[in-house]
């Protein structure tokens, strides 16, 4: 019972201060695996890729893959409504009292202050996926400052910055290409790790 209580609290935490969206609760599912030992980072970055390629929010997608990994078809279902629970208080909260204060001038100005803070989060998670999916780059959370160290010789994973820089490329100025769903893309991508395993690149 201890163990779905405390996934009910630490996906209740993620959802509620994770403001910008499911890419913001990477940082918080950073913390929530160093400090609980229940998936390392590099399993993190296995569930962002498995959220990403399945329907739905990102950020619910998470929670209920970290349930399933800490306590089944249970911890699934409670991390997730964990997750959504404080959505649905603030949301409602909102709704109710916006009308009244959304010409108010401190609730413009909170807004202000919420924007840049949610894309902070946002960037800082983009940067350690990046670090972690691109380079042999090492992030250890330790005291106030992170430390990087390096895994091997090589800096760049120049398999994955490959794929990444095509994809880039195919998504933003080929006109037929971006066009596609990105469910091909990512199914593309998997077909790719596949050749590279085995070709032992």
């Amino acid at each position: 019972m201890t163990i779905y209580l405390q996934l009910y609290w630490e996906f209740f935490k993620t959802g509620l201060f994770a403001i910008g969206g499911g890419m913001a609760t990477l940082p918080f599912l950073k913390d929530i695996g160093a400090s609980t030992g229940w998936y390392t980072y590099s399993d993190l970055m296995n569930m962002l890729a498995v959220s990403e390629s399945t329907p739905g929010p990102i950020g619910i997608n998470m929670a209920t893959y970290v349930g399933y990994l800490v306590g089944g078809l249970p911890g699934a279902v409670i991390a997730t409504l964990g997750e959504v629970t404080p959505s649905i208080i603030v949301i409602l909260l909102i709704a109710v009292l916006l009308k009244n204060f959304q010409d108010n001038q401190y609730v413009n100005w909170a807004f202000y202050g919420l924007r840049p803070a949610s894309t902070g989060l946002i960037g800082g998670a983009c940067v350690a996926v990046m670090l972690e999916v691109l380079t042999f780059v090492h992030i250890s959370a330790g005291g106030i400052v992170n430390t990087f160290g390096l895994e091997g010789g090589q800096i760049f994973n120049l398999p994955a910055l490959a794929l990444a820089a095509v994809l880039l490329v195919l998504t933003n100025w080929v006109k037929k290409v971006k066009e596609w769903h990105p469910i091909v893309f990512i199914g593309l991508s998997a077909v790719v790790g596949v050749i590279f395993h085995f070709g032992g690149v």
